[in-house]
């Protein structure tokens, strides 16, 4: 019997207009941008759905906004019973996964969002830290390429996305190095990302520090669906250790890799992604070609996954006890 993951989408996936037509179509998932309007203390739907990229591009307005429409897209799940087996995100996603598992209200969480990210803008001034996408060189060569740049300052990797995608992150000099020795050592590709900060590299450690007094403030919850977590790319279900990696993960590698690998390892066939975008799914294509892939972004793509979530219940190829 399959089991299902929900993976929540992070940062860099938002636009304008995103979950729009799902807030329009549910009810549950409106009240999600009203409860996210009252925690913030501004209109959400009207920053979503009528803003600009660029206005969306600031930090500390994607993070709530992403985690916003993520939760808005769980609903209609949700109202049609389906619960997973674990949940995971990237990044940002990983609060998006909290909240799925009950570990934390999603008021709390995206007031808690909104100040990571300011914490996050603040950590590093604007033009003293960089972030490079390195394609089509195996984990262990970047490792080696930010030894080696790491005479020109802070180096190191950012994120394990999959095979053959490292993001690494810290001063500019440093990456820019590491980003040509990576060239040098076989990269199909070496680029710079329009990044405003160098995100989960040892510089935002300061930012950490500031979201640790925040998450002093939040009431955890017993998880209800197990957290495979950025930081170690293990199952968590005990609350009492989701600060410490929260805090951690700021200034951490994400082992998005890893942490799909684990699921598979442990049954898992079948992931939905869910929020803005289809770029996490699009690392598990690449990460094992053989496993279901589906997205909850839009009505279209909602509509798709309920049925096909549905014809593998039929199928009895899974288990969706509460399905509608």
């Amino acid at each position: 019997m399959g089991k299902l993951a929900f993976i929540f989408s992070g940062q860099g996936a938002q636009y304008v207009g995103m979950g729009k037509e799902i807030a329009e179509a549910y009810k549950a998932s409106d009240e999600v941008f009203n409860q996210a309007s009252e925690a913030l203390g501004f209109d959400v739907k009207k920053m979503v759905f009528e803003s600009d990229d660029e206005t969306l591009k600031i930090t500390e307005n994607t993070q709530p906004t992403i985690v916003t429409t993520s939760i808005a897209c769980l609903q209609p799940l949700l109202e049609n019973g389906i619960k997973p087996d674990v949940v995971a995100g990237l990044s940002l996603g990983e609060y998006s996964a909290h909240v799925a598992a009950g570990t934390m209200s999603f008021k709390d969480a995206v007031a808690l969002v909104r100040k990571r990210g300011k914490f996050m803008q603040e950590a590093v001034p604007v033009g003293v830290g960089a972030m490079a996408a390195i394609l089509g060189l195996d984990n262990e060569k970047v490792i080696e390429c930010c030894k080696t740049a790491a005479s020109d300052g802070i180096v190191g990797p950012a994120n394990f996305n999959c095979p053959g995608q490292v993001v690494i992150a810290g001063e500019v000099k440093a990456v820019e190095r590491a980003a040509e020795l990576a060239k040098e050592a076989g990269a199909k590709r070496a680029m710079m990302l329009p990044v405003s900060a160098p995100f989960h590299c040892s510089m935002l450690k300061p930012a950490g520090e500031k979201l640790s007094a925040e998450l002093d403030k939040i009431m955890f919850n017993d998880m209800k669906i197990p957290v495979v977590t950025n930081v170690t790319a293990e199952y968590i279900l005990d609350k009492s250790v989701v600060k410490d990696l929260l805090v951690s993960q700021v200034s951490s590698p994400v082992l998005f890799e890893e942490s799909i690998r684990k699921m598979i390892d442990d049954g898992v066939d079948t992931f939905v992604e869910i929020g803005p975008g289809k770029t996490l799914i699009g690392f598990v294509k690449k990460i094992n070609k053989d496993v279901k892939t589906l997205n909850v972004d839009d009505l279209e793509s909602l509509n798709t996954t309920l049925r096909e979530l549905g014809a593998l219940k039929s199928s009895g190829k899974m288990s969706i006890p509460n399905w509608k």
